[in-house]
């Protein structure tokens, strides 16, 4: 190999970033420094770590023009049905794409357009550049709106999906209070 290729291959390689990776899953322990997540391993929580809070809200909390994050699944004909409904403080990546929980999954970030009852229950219009989603919200659906989070709220049940580094520092965790027992 000429010395000119092992060159571009190097400069290749340090170009490429690390992409994140994202652990969900319930918190274990939390020591201030070091978080665990059951079955997942642990993650470093530095200084530059955003910490989201997931806050109840009531769907008619939502208004058109609010920028969501709805994570749907895809049921016979197409028709999508919300199991998680999220009001963001700013867009994030509009679009709607499959979500990397499994087969049949959705994820919709995008603006409101109409929030109305339909004869199958609730229903949001979303829209976003190149298309829009109709999806249902049972009753059953989470919905909530991310506000900033505290350490605090990091405790032994709580839900957490988070992103981090090659290091393991996280980059991002966004927290659920833990499901109440059924």
């Amino acid at each position: 190999m000429t010395r000119l290729m092992v060159f571009a291959l190097l400069l290749t390689s340090l170009s490429v970033e690390a992409q994140p990776v994202r652990i969900r899953g319930v918190v274990e322990s939390f020591d201030g420094k070091t978080l665990v997540v059951k079955d997942a391993g642990s993650v470093q929580v530095g200084d530059k770590t955003e910490l989201v809070f997931t806050q109840p809200i009531k769907l008619a909390d939502i208004k058109p023009g609010d920028f969501l994050g709805v994570t749907s699944t895809k049921g016979p004909g197409g028709q999508l049905t919300a199991y998680e409904v999220r009001r963001f403080p700013k867009p994030v990546s509009p679009g709607h794409r499959p979500f990397d929980r499994g087969k049949d999954q959705t994820m919709t970030n995008a603006t409101v357009g109409t929030v109305a009852q339909s004869s199958d229950g609730r229903e949001l219009t979303l829209t976003y550049d190149g298309g829009s989603q109709k999806i249902a919200v049972p009753e059953t659906a989470s919905v909530s709106e991310l506000v900033p989070g505290k350490p605090s709220q990091l405790a032994p049940g709580a839900r957490v999906n988070l992103t981090h580094d090659e290091k393991k520092v996280a980059l991002r965790i966004q927290i659920s209070a833990p499901k109440p027992p059924q």
